[in-house]
């Protein structure tokens, strides 16, 4: 069977442009992409036709840094539930963290992963392995096997690499195996039980704060790394001021360093916690408007490549606690791309570059499939309705945990087709394709 999507505005993040194509899909991959009008199937072909009409059509967008709690805490969320919300927010791929339990710092953890994403049969879904064993900084891991399993990066994410020796030897490690290092940026005796941005809101509330600082020690030592050793450094959920400077300091001096940060560090600041809603509580912390206004520039400057969720499920008995005891992190896969988009409207990136921070440049770190629209590649397809407008319901989202501070929030912008190697993995009632 042909699948005929039509009438679309086509997104090539890679090339930034924008234009009015039909694309034709067989046997899971792009066939044809063509001038609307221009397709004529044979009588005898079975055609099912998507009128994209009014809508755009992007690379399937890929999540570079989720946490999908399998193994270990499968009450929070699964590999199949998260494959859920990620395809319902328009994602067809997402690399999974490693601080699972057990961690993956090990062939069989990577293995288990990419069995139940078999097993979900939702969207791709790829492992990131842990830089040292058990996240503890004392020793690497066996880079090569988890490779071999199907790892596609190493990260220590949900802690840092505390030992610079120790992170000297990855980088220099992973450069031999071709593996992306990706760096979870905290100096733990700076943020030292800290709950939130230490700043003017901690001291109002009375609650023990975490200062920039924190991260931006650590992202200076993980550029100079990069420098030494001449080899990338990903650096995860950039949130202060100094460290877009920092990061825009580096590249400018052609060190190779990469960025991401998450819709929550463009989206709130600090004054959300004021009611000690536990739902703003993440890390790294909200901080204060300067950041928000920073990390805008950084995103309209390209100093920050990439935009991911940092999607941390949690469930109540985590979440509906006293602040200071709360689990930190939030869901964000299912409001990430409208809250992407409301930067589009506020003239802070153009279409085309805000999908690239959401699939091409993903892909392009990670080294693995997908971010394009391209004759004979993949079918992995996202179709997007700028305009449809909704409000964030808390029993609403697919992930089997709803610890948002965005809920009750007025969304623009709704994934309304996701497509995976062909096949359709979601669909939103408000589009109903004909055939």
């Amino acid at each position: 069977m042909i699948t005929w999507i039509k009438g679309g505005q086509v997104i090539d993040p890679r090339l930034g442009t924008k234009n009015k194509l039909d694309i034709v899909v067989r046997k899971g991959k792009i066939e044809k992409i063509l001038p609307p009008g221009n397709f004529n199937p044979a009588s005898d072909i079975d055609v099912k036709v998507i009128d994209a009409s009014g809508m755009i059509v992007t690379p399937g967008l890929i999540d570079m840094h989720v946490h999908f709690r399998e193994p270990g805490e499968e009450y929070k969320e699964t590999v199949a539930t998260g494959s859920q919300a990620a395809a319902a927010g328009g994602f067809t791929a997402v690399s999974c963290m490693p601080n699972t339990t057990p961690i993956n710092d090990s062939r069989s953890v990577t293995e288990f992963i990419l069995e139940r994403a078999r097993k979900a049969n939702l969207i791709r879904v790829y492992p990131v392995a842990a830089i040292s064993r058990g996240l503890k900084s004392e020793s690497l891991t066996e880079f090569g096997d988890l490779k071999e399993a199907g790892a596609v990066a190493v990260s220590d994410d949900g802690r840092p690499v505390t030992s610079s020796e120790l992170m000297r030897r990855a980088i220099e490690y992973a450069r031999f195996f071709h593996l992306p290092v990706i760096s979870h940026c905290e100096d733990l005796d700076l943020s030292n039980k800290g709950v939130m941005h230490e700043g003017t809101v901690s001291t109002r509330l009375g609650l023990k704060g975490i200062p920039a600082a924190s991260e931006e020690i650590m992202v200076v030592r993980e550029i100079l790394l990069a420098r030494l050793t001449g080899y990338p450094v990903h650096i995860s959920h950039i949130s202060t001021e100094g460290s877009v400077k920092f990061i825009k300091q580096a590249k400018e001096e052609g060190i190779a360093v990469t960025a991401e940060t998450a819709p929550h560090y463009f989206s709130l600041d600090h004054t959300a916690v004021i009611d000690f809603d536990s739902n703003a509580k993440m890390y790294p912390p909200l901080r204060e408007p300067k950041d928000v206004e920073a990390i805008k520039r950084g995103l309209s400057e390209g100093v920050i490549d990439v935009i991911a969720t940092d999607h941390a499920p949690h469930s109540p008995l985590e979440k509906d606690v006293e602040f200071d005891k709360a689990a930190f992190g939030i869901i964000g896969l299912e409001t990430a791309l409208p809250l992407t988009l409301a930067l589009v409207r506020e003239g802070v990136m153009d279409l085309p570059s805000a999908i690239a921070k959401l699939s091409y440049n993903s892909a392009s770190i990670l080294h693995v499939r997908g971010g394009m629209i391209e004759e004979g590649k993949e079918a992995d397809l996202t179709i997007i309705d700028l305009n449809n407008e909704y409000v964030i319901e808390g029993d609403g989202f697919r992930s089997k945990s709803h610890n948002s501070p965005f809920i009750g929030f007025k969304m623009k912008g709704k994934a309304i087709l996701t497509m995976v190697g062909g096949r359709i993995v979601w669909e939103s009632d408000e589009l109903n394709p004909g055939s």
